[in-house]
């Protein structure tokens, strides 16, 4: 046996014993006689003392050892000599006295520093995976995520839920996002495809009676490149027969605060959970996954502008836009190039500008602004009056700073709700140990896509709209709203579900909605139609996203992070080299052909 202790757990009271330890060599320090190893493994880390005196052959064999070497040690633990223990390590009042040392492995050396927590390329983070999850901290994150579906699974079978496992070949059927697609060698021209979602598994498994399901569910898109997503991920699955809106959101809650009171302590998490409507949300945050940690709430001053003497403001309304902004805490003495900074950033958003205005002084009262107290490129536009009327709408005092943005809704909140987690960062106003969760509920139905002139779903087509609002299916589409909902936190959604459709007749009305023909929605959908046809009860249920919850949860920066083996921003596996092409033969048993089409080189995805 190479081990019969694990280096992190030794302590005081294991003083005198006798210990078989293995791992690798976290640091080697070599005092002109004796030579100190931090032995490293899972658990974390011991000091190992080798005394030639004592121990000559140990003390020859680690002469040689280098960083990452693998050893197996033998030894008596003992207290460290007095003055030289290390508060900072949890066995840092024992060290490990060798009498053997045995090298199990030599390293070469890493193309960079296991034993430190520095920045490293991305490329290298992935090509060199197997030696960046030996890192403490990575280890801790996959640790965490464990402990975190752990506690997942724990809790809902406590409630009655069942796991169950749903098929990764299936049909591909349109859920928002490309499919991963899979051919089939007995069915040449055929295709699974890999899924994006168990959705319509899990309504099955409702209409087959099992009333509380749940998966830790690997669910697969073929997205476009987006900052922080991965083709490949993982969420908590979630479905109850016989439910309405506040059975799923009540249980969400209890999980979740539950959950990080057991895994995280130190992190705080105020309940109730807000609710939060969508149309309120953008108002309010200009966001429908709002950081609420911090205000700077979003202010409509439009029916103001409008009536002021500067153009750019009444031309927006004038075409049904909308002037929004929020003020700045304690910015008024941004310089020139700052806010400048800032007007590139909500131009690269979609803005056409951004109004700042400087409110000089120390807090005074919008009614003790002067006009000396006020800098802006467009203050000749307006009447110390209308100043003091906008700091008062906006709730800003001297010393602060307005932002406005000008333009159609949709913009302006998108701009707005950027620039505001932007002020959130630069002012440190997010607390990182508070986790402000909130749902969000309301959302519209169906949104339309002016590119391919139609309906699409804002959430999937199997999301029920309200029931009061059926009748506008046929009239006005646009203005219904979903059963749905999501949960967001700090900025982030962790995941989002909804009340299902049960029945035929109004699946098959959403689909029309979406423009599918009859043959079309049987072809893709049939089963799930039929499905309906024999007794499916009411349902509803959620996705969480579980890589973005151990993200927050590890304050780490990246999804990456938190995933053992994750693509590249590319969406390539810098690991294994794949994709990549495989042999003649193999496409020839698929019954495939493949042209590869020449991809110019602008638009070939970048590599970390």
């Amino acid at each position: 046996m190479y081990k019969d202790r694990d280096c992190g757990e030794l302590r005081a009271a294991d003083v005198g014993k006798q210990v078989n330890l293995a791992g690798w060599v976290h640091r080697r320090r070599d005092h002109g006689g004796l030579i100190f190893l931090d032995l490293r493994d899972r658990s974390g880390l011991v000091q190992v003392v080798v005394n030639p005196e004592l121990a000559p052959d140990a003390h020859a064999a680690s002469e040689a050892v280098r960083n990452e070497w693998v050893l197996h040690v033998i030894g008596e633990v003992t207290r460290r000599p007095a003055g030289t223990e290390n508060p900072s390590v949890a066995t840092g009042e024992v060290e490990v006295v060798a009498t053997q040392v045995e090298v199990l492995n030599p390293s070469k050396t890493p193309p960079f520093y296991v034993n430190e927590d520095t920045d490293v390329d991305e490329y290298l983070r992935l090509k060199h995976r197997h030696l960046y999850l030996r890192r403490p901290r990575m280890q801790a994150n996959l640790m965490l995520r464990h402990r975190v579906v752990k506690f997942i699974r724990d809790f809902l079978d406590q409630r009655g839920f069942m796991e169950i496992e749903t098929p990764i070949l299936i049909k591909s059927t349109p859920e928002g996002a490309r499919d991963y697609l899979v051919p089939s060698r007995l069915y040449p021209g055929k295709f699974f495809a890999l899924p994006q979602s168990p959705q319509q598994l899990k309504q099955l498994l409702m209409v087959a009676g099992y009333e509380r399901y749940f998966q830790i569910a690997r669910c697969f898109r073929d997205e476009d490149l987006r900052a922080d997503r991965q083709p490949e991920f993982t969420q908590l699955d979630l479905e109850m027969s016989f439910v309405e809106e506040s059975d799923v959101l009540d249980l969400i809650e209890e999980l979740y605060v539950d959950l990080v009171a057991a895994v995280t302590p130190r992190k705080r998490v105020p309940r109730p959970f807000p609710h939060l409507t969508y149309a309120d949300a953008m108002q309010r945050f200009g966001s429908d996954k709002p950081d609420l940690r911090f205000e700077l709430e979003l202010v409509d001053v439009s029916e103001f502008a409008a009536s002021t003497g500067f153009q750019v403001f009444q031309q927006a309304v004038a075409e049904g836009g909308v002037v929004k902004g929020f003020a700045a805490p304690g910015c008024g003495a941004y310089t020139r190039k700052q806010m400048d900074e800032l007007t590139a950033f909500a131009t690269a958003r979609g803005a056409k500008g951004l109004v700042t205005v400087a409110l000089d002084g120390d807090g005074q009262a919008p009614e003790a602004l002067d006009q000396e107290h006020v800098r802006s490129t467009v203050s000749r536009f307006f009447a110390i009056s209308e100043i003091r009327e906008l700091a008062r709408s906006m709730a800003a005092k001297g010393g602060d700073l307005l932002l406005l943005s000008a333009g159609d809704a949709k913009t302006v909140n998108t701009v707005l709700g950027a620039l505001r987690d932007e002020m959130g960062s630069r002012l440190n106003l997010a607390d990182p140990d508070y986790l402000a969760f909130a749902f969000v509920e309301d959302f519209p139905l169906v949104d339309w896509n002016e590119a391919e002139g139609r309906w699409d779903s804002v959430h999937h087509p199997f999301t029920s709209p309200k029931p009061e609002e059926m009748a506008l299916l046929d009239s006005d589409p646009g203005s219904v709203r979903a059963r749905a909902y999501d949960l967001v936190c700090n900025g982030f959604e962790l995941g989002g579900g909804s009340i299902r459709i049960h029945e035929r007749a109004v699946q098959e009305k959403i689909f029309e909605v979406l423009g599918y023909s009859q043959k079309d929605t049987v072809e893709r959908f049939g089963h799930l139609l039929e499905a309906f046809e024999y007794g499916a009860p009411p349902h509803g249920g959620i996705a969480m996203g579980i890589d973005r919850l151990t993200m927050l949860l590890a304050e780490a920066d990246s999804l990456r992070e938190v995933i053992a083996f994750p693509k590249s921003q590319s969406t390539t596996d810098l690991l294994f080299g794949a994709p990549d092409s495989v042999p003649a033969s193999q496409l020839r048993e698929l019954g495939l052909d493949v042209t590869p089409e020449p991809v110019a080189e602008s638009q070939r995805p970048a590599q970390p």
